[in-house]
């Protein structure tokens, strides 16, 4: 079963009424059941910030958005600590041939200062021959 289907087949589940969009009532119920609370108000306001045509609804496509938005942040959060892991605090937020060359040694990578020179440069968008985070970020997310 494809991502698509899975959303759908959520979707469908959390749709009690089958009009094919999700009400606050029935927003409200999903998230009683995955142990949170949301009273009524909270719900209509979080169905109006949610809701991408003004109707005060949720369409599939609606959560589909807001669940990927959500992934996309965890994603940009993780990569944000993984990048503290590998930066060298002398040079100011910045990944460095030997910062590189120290954490993937700590992975059980070894790797010469010469080899990660050149794994930065294939990143290095600026020339400045260090990773900032914005380089990582696309370097992490392009393998």
């Amino acid at each position: 079963m494809d991502k698509e289907q899975q959303y759908k087949l959520v979707f469908r589940h959390l749709d009690k009424n089958g009009d094919g969009k999700l009400s606050p009532t029935e927003l409200q119920t999903c998230i009683a059941r995955m142990g949170g609370e949301l009273s009524s108000e909270e719900a209509e306001i979080a169905a109006e910030l949610m809701d991408s045509d003004g109707d005060g609804l949720l369409s599939l496509e609606d959560l589909v958005r807001v669940v990927e938005d959500a992934n996309d942040e965890q994603k940009v959060n993780d990569l944000k600590m993984v990048f503290k892991m590998y930066e060298d605090i002398e040079c100011g937020s910045c990944i460095t041939a030997k910062s590189l060359r120290r954490m993937l040694s700590r992975l059980g990578e070894s790797r010469t200062v010469d080899e990660c020179e050149l794994m930065i440069t294939n990143f290095d968008l600026d020339g400045n021959s260090v990773l900032d985070f914005d380089e990582f970020q696309d370097m992490m997310l392009s393998s």
